[in-house]
């Protein structure tokens, strides 16, 4: 998949297209389809309101229609394919490769898709078949059937003449792939090592033997790192028993990053990177409702936290001044501590073997900020409100804050990580709930302890 323009080419296309709708000119909005790529169409569309979204398909180019689809997220490409007709849904996505296919089949109605799979040869509808066995997120979800292979004990004159008598061969293809009879991955035959060798020499004696071909059950993150790892532009996939299955593209890789990233950020706000931001008034409020309606639960036992110690807020009103300081002190050094977890996590940098030496770690980084910042807001306290018990209990409440913010924000993902749930998804507001809780709890009952 190609990127589109930069973000500032972006804006002005969005700016251009939205004053031709305006103005009605539609030819000027088909004539500045035509000079676009499809990638940069589907942002496009995705950046506009429903009503002009459909004026702006409608202009489309019917030779661009199936890679446009192709590029619009999932919410997006439920609805254009929606307003679809039947044939021109079958003769924008017939041509599409068949890992392109696969993405966007689930989103294709069910009699339109047998229609569709009946357009294609019995091998096409069989390789298509064997991407969509495998899970979206997963390196069989994500490989390209249409490699290059070769047998091992072929001279290299012989796979010259293959290639041009092929014609062509797929996009950034860099490599062929090494098989034996049955279809076993043996290595690689690099390009460069094919045009610079003898051609009398055998495939066996020039291949590289090293690189490690990826298990199609492997995880799309856990392929981004590898790729990202070793620098890798394609890599072998393969199946259970070493078989070859096909290869995966760093185009492919950088959409599981980009993805990766806006679920991550998405996430955190209790939506999916996949919504509509377009998407109906009704619909939108519904989904935010929920997330809304779980912060209100936290909130709400934050304030019954508060309400044990109604009277002692009473008779000490600087308690009232000085409360959200402890909880947004425990609440930032949380949510660092969850951050960089988080990341770890995305980056396959922690597991079970090193989690207690990190958790360690973050909690002698919150002891040593809990004590300076505890000697600051003691001194501060005292001097505000003239008080040096103030400044004592404040001091000691946010030693305690940032102690368990630390510890929730090390276990927290790693938690919701072992019973299968997105760390991301939730995490900040669990941390959230504990430091205000905690916070609260220790600075109002220090309080009442040591000033009633």
């Amino acid at each position: 998949m190609a990127a589109p323009e930069n973000k500032e080419e972006q804006k002005d296309n969005l700016q251009l297209f939205t004053e031709m709708l305006r103005e009605g000119e539609l030819e000027q909005v088909e004539q500045q389809l035509e000079d676009m790529h499809p990638a940069e169409i589907a942002h496009l569309l995705e950046s506009l309101p429903a009503d002009s979204r459909e004026i702006v398909w409608d202009q489309v180019p019917p030779e661009s229609e199936g890679e446009i689809l192709t590029n619009l997220n999932e919410e997006v490409l439920a609805a254009v394919i929606k307003g679809m007709d039947p044939e021109q849904l079958v003769a924008a996505t017939e041509a599409l490769e068949t890992d392109d296919l696969a993405d966007i089949l689930p989103e294709i109605p069910q009699d339109i898709a047998q229609e569709l799979l009946l357009t294609m040869e019995q091998q096409d509808r069989e390789r298509l078949h064997a991407v969509l066995s495998y899970d979206e997120d997963t390196a069989g979800g994500l490989m390209n059937l249409d490699t290059v292979v070769v047998r091992a004990d072929t001279n290299l004159d012989v796979v010259l003449r293959y290639l041009r008598r092929r014609g062509e061969i797929p996009e950034t293809t860099d490599t062929l792939y090494v098989v034996e009879r049955e279809g076993h991955y043996l290595g690689q035959l690099p390009l460069t090592t094919l045009l610079t060798s003898d051609p009398s020499e055998r495939v066996e004696d020039v291949m590289q033997r090293g690189e490690e071909a990826i298990p199609a059950s492997m995880s799309a993150r856990d392929v981004a790192n590898r790729f990202e790892q070793r620098d890798l532009v394609t890599a072998p996939v393969v199946d259970d028993n070493n078989i070859l299955l096909g290869r995966i593209t760093i185009d492919d890789v950088v959409d599981v990053i980009r993805e990766d990233a806006e679920h991550s950020l998405m996430s955190m706000a209790g939506l999916n990177e996949d919504v509509d931001i377009f998407a109906p008034v009704i619909t939108s409020t519904k989904r935010r409702a929920i997330w809304l309606g779980f912060n209100l639960i936290t909130a709400l036992l934050a304030a019954w936290v508060i309400g044990l110690f109604e009277g002692t807020i009473q008779k000490f009103v600087a308690l009232a001044v000085l409360m959200p300081i402890v909880a947004s002190m425990g609440g930032i050094a949380g949510s660092q501590t969850l951050t960089l977890v988080i990341r770890g996590i995305a980056l396959g940098q922690i597991s079970g073997s090193n989690a207690r030496r990190l958790l360690t770690k973050e909690i002698w980084v919150s002891v040593w900020n809990g004590l300076i910042w505890a000697v600051v807001l003691a001194a501060i306290a005292d001097l505000w409100f003239g008080d040096i018990r103030l400044g004592l209990i404040i001091a000691a409440a946010i030693i305690i804050n940032l102690l368990v913010a630390a510890v929730a924000g090390a276990t927290i993902p790693l938690l919701l990580r072992r019973f299968g749930a997105d760390p991301a998804l939730g995490g900040g507001v669990v941390l959230t709930t504990v430091t205000d809780v905690v916070g609260f709890f220790a600075f109002l009952g220090l309080a009442t302890i040591f000033l009633m």
